[in-house]
């Protein structure tokens, strides 16, 4: 018989921490927690496999199921002295879920199960305190109908805002035992006006509604919206989470709180969180009371009157403190942690990897290896490329206010502020200004290669993370939120709008392109801050890798970033950007519009001075390290416009009859331009492009050659080449142009000629 429960508690436990794709990451580390000793109220676990069981079978259960169910609520009773749905001793239990990947509140959970009219008397009488047993019956109420009835939850909140007023109190705990079984009877009256029936008074019935409303919650939006940006598949599903109720609201020697093991902002190994006395764990988060610091001293750096735990319950501080150590010690990494208090006793509902700034992994990587809990490749290995990306980038200062009115695809990480504007030569106009800009577009195109250069950071509300806006962005270092479909754009009126939100142009827009967040007004950003541990992080690699890192770089700045960041050398140098401002985009028009090769090369002439210019650039920049420039590889369309007032621009600057432009672009259109008269091709149709590419190349190598100690190291690539007879004939052309080169300068350099491997065809024919 297959194996749906796995249960967990009293010093015993079925799974254990590396069964998160089975268990889930919650369901796998409570098994964990209780097999190594630490205090965990006994449950059980329905796996991921039931949850993909009730995807595939029409919302139903595996057969087997409520008997295992059954038999794992019969153990938690048994260990915890007290019977599900009992009218003397009550088991309470809550219902979460736990996916194997961790989702913080994008999925449901139900506290305080198995309360009713019958059994919250008992568990005022085993408590002896009827206003903690109606606080826990009012908060399931609430809560059940919210979650698995779907009754919105402000239906039931203006009933506890008018309680409290006729009360004279402003918070929850101030309210009486009367008023909360009022409160009570109240919230029932909205689930029977709101769904013509009573609220569901078996333990069972709501038991299994709870693991329902779970199971169905992994199909909510917000999950499905979390799942894309993290990359999560649909296919993994949640697990449910059954486990016994602890309490931390039966009066002042209770409570629950949140921690981190170590400052997850920072990486500090300072213990780091908040509780609440005599609360349950939703207070925490939800901020309906000021919570209270761990520690003496988070509690007087952050100027708190409030006592920390450390003062209030110093035993239970030192316990959670060994709880603490053994968890790092035994997960070999920063824990996040939930813990509730019950009548002075410690419990520990929750441990996961923490999550963290990029600047805290750095710190905490290189602490725990110092301090000997991991090695240096641990430490290497547990840092995720996209936290070093962050370094890199401003990011949004995590004081300040924001207004989000919008969510797109963080396309392009780091933070940025700016006027908008709806136009890329807008953008340039301002930048010329002195005025930080953020380009606002439904997309880009290749034209907008001026205006993404000169704004701080780009917008999109079409287009995911490859799109032209987000590839571009990514390369030039700048912000980009893509994708956000939920911003109108009106250009003829220079405003977008979302929702009741309108911005005009030249209104302050500020975007999080590591979050996708879009924000109206400038929210402050901070620096990048390259601290010593990543120094030493780096040292780490350098001694371990045995791999040779280069760059992307068109631009002598990026070249230079790029070399203070360790680059040893240049891997793309795409040509076709040196191309697109200023007079070198009237230059390459006037090769594209040219009727005959002499008129080409004439145009060509022109580009080649700058092209060199550049790459020399490039060259001294990287002192010896390899260069590998990509001949020009997109399809000429991309450089002609296409509506009739730009094409008549391009007609005026490159001194050329209208018609000649429309007739051109006409002949350049294409149905699959990835595919088409591009790359290779483009240059085999037209070889004297190619002899200008490789020529600005050997120039600039040679002049280079002459003066530094160093000599440069040119790697020429064939773009898109799909055959060896399309790199045989340009391979000659390039030699060829070599040799004149060579001859004409009286000096050597090396180089060497190659392709990248990116189209099927070209895989297929070089296997």
């Amino acid at each position: 018989m297959a194996k749906w429960v796995y249960d967990f508690g009293d010093g015993k436990a079925d799974g254990r921490a590396e069964m998160k794709n089975l268990l889930g990451g919650k369901g796998a580390n409570l098994a964990e927690m209780a097999s190594i000793g630490l205090p965990v109220p006994p449950g059980f676990t329905l796996t991921t496999e039931v949850c993909t069981h009730f995807y595939q079978n029409d919302c139903q259960y595996p057969k087997e199921l409520e008997q295992q169910v059954e038999k794992a609520l019969n153990l938690v009773e048994s260990r915890t002295g007290r019977k599900f749905g009992d009218s003397a001793n009550p088991l309470l239990v809550s219902v979460r879920s736990g996916a194997r990947a961790s989702m913080p509140g994008m999925m449901d959970t139900v506290l305080n199960l198995g309360l009713n009219d019958v059994t919250v008397e008992a568990l005022a009488k085993k408590s002896g305190d009827r206003r903690f047993a109606f606080d826990s019956y009012r908060r399931f109420v609430q809560m059940y109908s919210d979650v698995v009835l779907g009754i919105e939850i402000n239906h039931f909140e203006k009933h506890l805002e008018r309680a409290k007023e006729k009360r004279g109190v402003k918070q929850d705990c101030e309210l009486l035992p009367e008023d909360l079984e009022k409160l009570v009877k109240s919230y029932k009256a909205v689930v029977q006006l709101e769904l013509g029936e009573e609220f569901p008074e078996d333990p069972k019935a709501q038991l299994w509604g709870a693991v329902g409303a779970v199971f169905n919650s992994w199909m909510n939006q917000r999950a499905k919206t979390y799942r894309a940006l993290h990359d999560i598949p649909e296919w993994w599903g949640t697990a449910v989470n059954v486990q016994a109720m602890v309490f931390g609201n039966m009066g002042n020697d209770c409570a629950t709180g949140v921690a981190f093991t170590r400052d997850p902002s920072t990486g500090k190994n300072e213990f780091y969180g908040e509780f609440l006395v005599n609360a349950q764990g939703e207070d925490v988060v939800a901020g309906i009371r000021t919570p209270q610091e761990l520690t003496i001293r988070a509690r007087q750096s952050h100027g708190s009157d409030l006592p920390s735990l450390e003062e209030v319950m110093p035993n239970i501080f030192r316990e959670l403190l060994s709880v603490r150590s053994q968890l790092e010690t035994h997960y070999k990494d920063m824990q996040d942690i939930e813990f509730t208090i019950q009548q002075g006793k410690l419990y520990m509902l929750q441990t996961r990897n923490g999550k963290r700034t990029a600047p805290a992994a750095l710190q905490i990587a290189v602490d725990m290896a110092k301090e000997g809990l991991i090695t240096k490749s641990q430490a290497l290995l547990s840092l995720k490329p996209d936290l070093i990306d962050q370094l890199l980038h401003p990011t949004l200062d995590p004081k300040a206010k924001k207004e989000i009115i919008a969510k797109g695809l963080p396309a392009s990480p780091g933070a940025a502020g700016g006027k908008v504007v709806f136009s890329a030569d807008e953008a340039v106009r301002r930048c010329k200004d002195g005025e930080k800009v953020i380009l606002v577009r439904i997309e880009t195109s290749p034209d907008d290669i001026h205006g993404l250069h000169a704004a701080e950071g780009v917008l999109t509300t079409r287009g995911g993370m490859t799109s032209h806006a987000a590839v571009v962005a990514r390369g030039m270092g700048r912000p980009c939120v893509a994708g956000a479909g939920g911003i109108t754009v009106d250009y003829a009126a220079a405003k977008l709008s979302v929702g009741s939100v309108t911005v005009t142009e030249g209104q302050i827009l500020t975007i999080d392109g590591s979050t996708g967040e879009v924000m109206v007004g400038e929210v402050p950003t901070v620096p990048p801050q390259l601290s010593g541990s990543f120094g030493i992080i780096m040292q780490w690699a350098d001694e371990v890798r045995d791999m040779k890192v280069r760059a992307n770089a068109e631009t002598p700045a990026d070249a230079r970033q790029a070399k203070e960041f360790g680059a040893e050398g240049i891997g793309l140098v795409r040509t076709e950007h040196m191309f697109f401002e200023g007079q070198r985009i009237v230059a390459m028009r006037q090769m594209i519009l040219a009727t005959d090769e002499a008129d080409r090369r004439q145009a060509l002439d022109k580009l080649l001075v700058m092209q060199r210019e550049d790459i020399t650039e490039l060259f001294r920049i990287m002192d010896g390290n390899p260069v590998t420039v990509r001949l020009l590889d997109p399809p000429l369309h991309e450089f002609i416009p296409h509506t009739e007032a730009e094409m008549a621009l391009v007609a005026k600057a490159a001194g050329v009859p209208l018609d000649r432009v429309r007739r051109r672009a006409a002949e350049l259109q294409e149905a699959n331009p990835m595919l088409g008269h591009r790359g290779c091709r483009l240059a085999i149709t037209y070889p004297e492009i190619c002899e200008m590419q490789a020529r600005a190349i050997f120039e600039a190598a040679a002049e280079v050659g002459r003066s530094s100690k160093k000599l440069p190291v040119a790697e020429v690539m064939v773009p898109l080449v799909a055959t060896v007879e399309e790199l045989k004939l340009l391979k000659g052309v390039i030699e060829k142009t070599a040799d004149a080169v060579k001859k004409e300068q009286g000096i050597t350099f090396t180089y060497k000629i190659g392709t990248m491997i990116e189209l099927p065809r070209a895989a297929l024919q070089a296997g």
